[in-house]
This record gives structure tokens, C-alpha cells and sequence, in this order.
């Protein structure tokens, strides 16, 4: 038995793809766990992460009809810890409360060789603290305690299983969201830049692509049908759901990419934004989702558009 169209089914996608009818899935869209520390991804390891989605992206060669397609949204880059590289260390001067700099401290070091730091605080009178930020350098991202952050590239871990398995990078179009400002934890006092986009991998499996221009207007080809930049406002507040995308981005793939009528899978379907997006311009889906609180909640959410 396939997996029932217009229902969201509660398991492991790397299960439940094998259940999926071969060659019936005109769209895969879909956005991974992101190995950010969310809750419902904290069981997984880095190497976990990466054998999901190796998996999970293998699975889509069967399933995909010829010349469909796998789009994948996700972060262009991946942080973590990484002891085995230098910690990046950070003299921010508009951040300092303290005016005593390290060429301060080292002639008062020199002048008193066997001054603790707690007494070469006291004489220049601030704190020990300061004294070991200006003399060892520990202006450190993410605290000096820490292990230093890793910045890894995403696309490769997309790209590779994705070729291994016969479907081939076509496009990638940058999602351009509300970016992270100052009073996010994820703003940086660092030279790093804002978060403010996030990639859509369009793979292709081998086959016949129907391209069709009456699936959109002329202002909506010029506006965003051709453009390699969307601009979508992110979602306001995820009450519901620690990570949820705006139903503009998979409304846009769905509309570019398939006809009245065929099957849009989304394999990981949180709150079941994939499954609205499609049911609004008329096609069918397969929902896939982990977690039975999130299949619940999708299909609350379904069942308030569908009767509609």
C-alpha cells in the first residue's frame, strides 16, 4: 500500500519515502532540521544531521516523477563548536566600558613585574577582568570558556547526495527574509554579517520538464517567476512551531513548478504550511511528519482551510 495523497502521515521520512507511490511526485519541498539546537532536533549529532538529509534527499530518485523536482530551503550555513580550531578573538572598541588598553597594562607590568592582576587592577582602577582581556587576548566569540564556533558551508551536504542518488543541481534561488538585528542572540559584535538569507536548492530528476508561462502573470514572472532573489518577510512569531516558513515560499515553488492537480510532498512538515500552499492552488500532498504533536497541529490547520 502507498501513502494516502491529501493526508499527513506521522513517522520517519526515511521510512515513509518508501511507501510513497514511484514516479507520482511532481514537487518535493521541503526544509530540514537545521542542526541549530531547536528542540525537536536535539536528539541528532552532526553526523546524524548529515546522514538524514543524505538519506532522505537519496530516497526522492524513486518517488519524483521525470522531470520533477526536490527544492530544499535551507540555511547557507551551518555553525557549531569546533575545538580544533583558533577562537576568533575580538578587540571591539565601540564596546568598551573601560578605557584602560593593553599598552596601559603592559607599562604597568613592567614597571611592577610582580604585580598580580588583581593588583594591576587596582592600580589602574578597573577590573581583573579587564587586566586578562587586555593581556591574553579573551575577547572571545562566545566566551572565552567556549570552543571556538565552526562555520561550514551547506550546499555540499545537499549537493552531493543529491548527484550520488541521479538528480542534479538545476537552480538555487536565495530566500531574502527580515534579517536578525541587534536585539537577536544571533547578532554578531563581530565582523560577521546579519542573517538575512537562506537558499532554495532546486534539484531535477532527469525527464521532461514542462515549462509552462501561463502558470503565472506577466507582473509575476518579472516580480519574482525568474528572479534569483524572493523577498518574503519571515513569519512574525512561532507560537505553534519552533521554525516555520512563510506560506509565500512554498506557494512560489508550487505555482513555478507544477500543474493543477499533482502531488506536492512535504517531508518534513511541521505545521503544515506546504499542505495549505498547495490545497490553495489546487493541488494534492503528501505530508511526512516526525513528531505527533506537529501532525496534529497540521492538520488542525488543513482542516480550517479546507473548510473554507
Amino acid at each position: 500500500m502507498f501513502l494516502e495523497i491529501n493526508k499527513v502521515h506521522q513517522g520517519d521520512a526515511r521510512k515513509l519515502l518508501k511507501q510513497v507511490e514511484p514516479n507520482s511526485v511532481s514537487l518535493s519541498v521541503w526544509s530540514p532540521p537545521y542542526f541549530v539546537g531547536k528542540e525537536y532536533e536535539k536528539y541528532l549529532s552532526y553526523q546524524d544531521w548529515v546522514d538524514l538529509l543524505t538519506s532522505v534527499i537519496s530516497l526522492h530518485e524513486p518517488i519524483l516523477k521525470p522531470g520533477g523536482f526536490l527544492v530544499v530551503n535551507i540555511a547557507d550555513i551551518l555553525a557549531f563548536q569546533d575545538k580544533s580550531i583558533p577562537r576568533f578573538q575580538a578587540l571591539t572598541l565601540t564596546r568598551q566600558k573601560c578605557s584602560v588598553s593593553q599598552k596601559d597594562v603592559l607599562e604597568a607590568k613592567k614597571k611592577h613585574p610582580d604585580y598580580n592582576r588583581y593588583q594591576l587592577a587596582e592600580l589602574l582602577k578597573c577590573s581583573e577582568q579587564t587586566i586578562d582581556r587586555r593581556l591574553n587576548g579573551n575577547n572571545i566569540r562566545g566566551g572565552k570558556y567556549n570552543n571556538q564556533t565552526r562555520v561550514h558551508l551547506v550546499g555540499d551536504i545537499i549537493e552531493k547526495p543529491a548527484y550520488k542518488a541521479g538528480l542534479y543541481l538545476y537552480d538555487r534561488r536565495i530566500w531574502k527574509k527580515d534579517p536578525c538585528w541587534e536585539n537577536s542572540k544571533w547578532h554578531s559584535l563581530s565582523y560577521r554579517s546579519v542573517d538575512e538569507f537562506e537558499y532554495l536548492y532546486f534539484l531535477w530528476k532527469p525527464g521532461i520538464t514542462t515549462v509552462d508561462r501561463k502558470r503565472l502573470s506577466k507582473e509575476e514572472w518579472k516580480d519574482w517567476g525568474s528572479r534569483g532573489v524572493w523577498e518574503i518577510p519571515s513569519v512574525r512569531t512561532n507560537n505553534d512551531h519552533e521554525a516555520k516558513f512563510p506560506l509565500e515560499l512554498p506557494k512560489r515553488a508550487i505555482r513555478l513548478l507544477t500543474s493543477p492537480g499533482d502531488v506536492v510532498l512535504d517531508c518534513f512538515m511541521g505545521s503544515g504550511t506546504t499542505a495549505i500552499a498547495a490545497i490553495n492552488e489546487g493541488r494534492n500532498f503528501i505530508g511526512i511528519e516526525l513528531e505527533p504533536k506537529y501532525v496534529d497541529l497540521s492538520n488542525r490547520k488543513i482542516k480550517e482551510v479546507q473548510s473554507k
